[in-house]
């Protein structure tokens, strides 16, 4: 069978560490009674010691090992110091971006290639960024097998340090392969690989944005706390599967967490998601269902200096449902400085970071295909109750740094050393969360007033309804200025080009602040797009 290898470029955030962690479960035996009991002591002292001289390779769990196992371990683990993970090897983390990249894992092994189903794993060489191994292994017919490390599954290419590679040091990470386009050939739909990151795609897609299993601290002055995956468990998926499972035990200086992924390639890929989290002490800030992407430029202000393309970025805005129903759409920037977004909801039905310029002319990178990166899209499962959804933004001079995250955090939190229970469903795709009814921000382009001191805003609208009115219909804008701002001009009408409808104001904004700015368009009482949010810097 093909295989077809995952050649996104190497991660781009600095990764905390990696480690393998116990894992203990049950045996049991039923003993006869009678006469029969010294020829069952001594049959179980000769498996006994069969089982020394050939090594432990499985446990057999006395029920099936799943979520509620990882999560009993979970919360042993809070009541436990934290231990830091060992790091690999020196040389390891020294290698060069294309040193590292000359390390192949050899897809003839593929775990469950052999058996001819629709899933392979194939694992993740440590290096560069990848400072610290993790434990896997696998579930098969209630067994619990660890996954061991070889060399030997890997080719090296042209470096010489093969032989100084530990036999015991572990792996990375991995990724999941399934055929997304033909049945002979297994395409990465899934990869963990540091931290708690991992990236999907769906058919027709490149990987580009990341998601994390939690986030800490993000953006405060104390200091974001990294978790990690610290084990994870591959639930080996019958042979004609469309879905496979993963649990994934979590481990950080203040929390642990049990995490049960249930992953479903396709046209969509979906990742249903279920968390037990458990506090070591109490955090400020908990970020629930992290993504993680990348903005450099867009069409709102002028390309990079020296930069040959129109836009370049994973993602170009946020796009949050309220509990109301109202869909919000905040265009990412790449700021001059640290900026942090809060909207504030006592409901929440679904957030993510959209890829929705999907033209390649707006890219114009036939290596990155930036028109092909997935859009995440997050949908709780059942009541989150009041929170915000929040926005980091991260000066960046360069495309390789991921300074994008976009979060949920609970208003309020349980008493510590009660769980965090919820879960979610992830949806890596190319279309549109809002239907093709309602109207959409398409575009947001920035620029000068008429005046000194005044700022010019164009905000292109398109969506099947839109499309249908036609140029002498009665749409109007409904422009909300900040504190301290005053909106000066506006004009709404007919965009002959793309069908849809086009926004144009000027704003006098101060001068020594951000200003935030909400827009949509309506007919009559009939609202007809979602709501345009953007924060103008001073």
């Amino acid at each position: 069978m093909k295989n077809v290898e995952d050649n996104r470029r190497s991660p781009r955030s600095k990764r905390p560490r990696l480690d393998a962690g116990p894992h203990p479960w049950r045996r049991s035996l039923s003993a006869p009674s009678g006469p029969k009991l010294w020829r069952w002591s001594a049959c179980a002292v000769i498996v006994v010691l069969l089982s020394i001289c050939l090594g432990e390779v499985s446990a057999q769990a006395s029920e099936p090992f799943g979520f509620r196992e990882v999560a009993e371990q979970a919360k042993r683990l809070a009541t436990e110091p934290f231990k830091p993970p060992s790091p690999v090897p020196e040389f390891l983390t020294r290698l060069s971006y294309d040193d590292y990249r000359d390390i192949r894992f050899d897809t003839a092994q593929s775990l469950w290639k052999d058996a001819g189903g629709t899933f392979e794993v194939q694992f993740i060489h440590p290096g560069l960024v990848f400072r610290h191994a993790v434990a896997i292994n696998t579930i098969d017919r209630d067994a619990v097998r660890s996954v061991p490390f070889s060399p030997a599954l890997f080719t090296y290419g042209r470096n010489a340090f093969a032989d100084k590679v530990p036999a015991d040091l572990g792996f990375a990470g991995f990724r999941i392969a399934y055929p997304l386009y033909k049945k002979d050939e297994r395409n990465h739909v899934l990869v963990f690989a540091g931290a708690s990151y991992f990236r999907g795609v769906a058919k027709g897609q490149v990987f580009g944005l990341s998601m994390r299993g939690l986030a800490i601290d993000t953006g405060l002055a104390s200091g974001e706390e990294f978790p990690f995956f610290r084990e994870f468990w591959l639930k080996r998926p019958p042979r004609d599967a469309n879905a496979m499972t993963v649990y994934a035990l979590l481990d950080s200086q203040r929390m642990t967490g049990a995490y049960e992924f249930i992953v479903r390639p396709g046209a969509r890929t979906l990742v249903d998601v279920k968390v037990k989290l458990f506090e070591r002490k109490r955090v400020k800030e908990i970020g629930i269902a992290p993504l993680t992407s990348m903005f450099l430029f867009g069409e709102e202000r002028p390309r990079m200096a020296g930069d040959w393309r129109p836009e370049v970025h994973d993602s170009d805005g946020l796009l949050i449902e309220s509990g109301t129903g109202e869909w919000i759409w905040r265009p990412l920037v790449n700021p001059e400085r640290l900026r942090i977004s809060y909207f504030d909801l006592d409901a929440l039905r679904g957030f993510g970071l959209l890829q929705r310029d999907r033209t390649f002319h707006g890219y114009e990178d036939l290596e990155a295909r930036y028109d092909l990166r997935p859009s995440g899209w997050i949908t709780p499962v059942g009541s989150w109750g009041k929170g915000q959804v929040k926005l980091v933004e991260i000066p960046s001079q360069k495309e390789f740094n991921d300074n994008i995250v976009a979060y949920w955090v609970p208003r309020t939190l349980p008493p510590v050393g009660t769980p965090i229970e919820l879960a979610y469903q992830i949806r890596f795709q190319s279309d549109d969360p809002i239907g093709a009814m309602s109207g959409r921000a398409t575009s947001t382009r920035v620029g000068n007033g008429d005046a000194d001191g005044t700022k010019r805003l164009v905000i292109d609208f398109e969506g099947t309804k839109l499309a249908a009115l036609p140029a002498g219909a009665p749409v109007r804008a409904v422009i909300t200025v900040g504190e301290d701002g005053q909106l000066l001009q506006q004009s709404t009408y007919k965009n002959s080009v793309t069908g849809g409808w086009r926004l144009a104001f000027q704003i006098k904004p101060p001068k020594d602040k951000s200003l935030e700015l909400r827009a949509f368009l309506q007919s009559d009482t009939d609202t007809l797009t979602e709501t345009w949010s953007y924060q103008l810097a001073p």
